[in-house]
């Protein structure tokens, strides 16, 4: 059986309430979730105080108590892993601007977040974030989207895949995402 396919069994064991199909899964997962995680803090600040692996296992703990997902397959799971470190990710940095009252955050539109590296400007996660949860109001299936091509790093056809959507409507949610972030982001 190949990897995909047993983690997709995997998942569905745990759907079906067997706790130890997740500990078998970990081990199968580890690089990808690194990976998604490493995407995630190369748009942090350079002074960012949570390292890829606190991130991992933080992301483990929620989702280990995730009971009420029918899981089926891969690209959900990652999926679910991309929102996760995502809110981690917000939380995290929620908790820095309370520290400093306000902190240093450069607020940057979304466009440029996404060829930023990390020599160049710092994306402030909690105004994507507060875009993205407006965004949610008006269309779940861009946020989601956004959350599968921005922070996960998906191409246009994984993430269709994903969503069950044809490559021509991810193209254009993505474009209409982009936009539509830009516009609010640049306020």
């Amino acid at each position: 059986m190949n990897q995909s396919h047993e983690i997709t069994k995997l998942l569905r064991d745990w759907s079906d309430g067997d706790r130890s199909a997740f500990n078998e899964l970990m081990p199968l997962v580890y690089g990808e979730l690194h990976r998604q995680a490493a995407r995630y803090l190369r748009n942090e600040r350079r002074c960012h105080t949570l390292q890829t692996t606190a991130l991992i296992h933080e992301a483990y703990l929620r989702l280990v108590d995730q009971t009420d997902i029918n899981w089926q397959g891969r690209t959900q799971f990652f999926a679910v892993a991309a929102q996760v470190m995502r809110h981690i990710l917000v939380d995290h940095a929620r908790a820095k601007r309370r520290e400093k009252r306000g902190g240093d955050a450069v607020r940057v539109p979304f466009e440029e977040a996404i060829t930023i590296t990390v020599d160049e400007q710092d994306v402030d996660l909690n105004a994507l974030d507060e875009a993205l949860n407006r965004l949610a109001k008006i269309d779940e299936q861009q946020v989601r989207l956004v959350e599968l091509r921005y922070f996960s790093g998906l191409s246009l056809e994984a993430v269709a895949s994903a969503l069950k959507i044809s490559r021509a409507t991810a193209a254009r949610d993505w474009n209409m995402a982009r936009a539509w972030l830009h516009r609010e982001l640049t306020r």
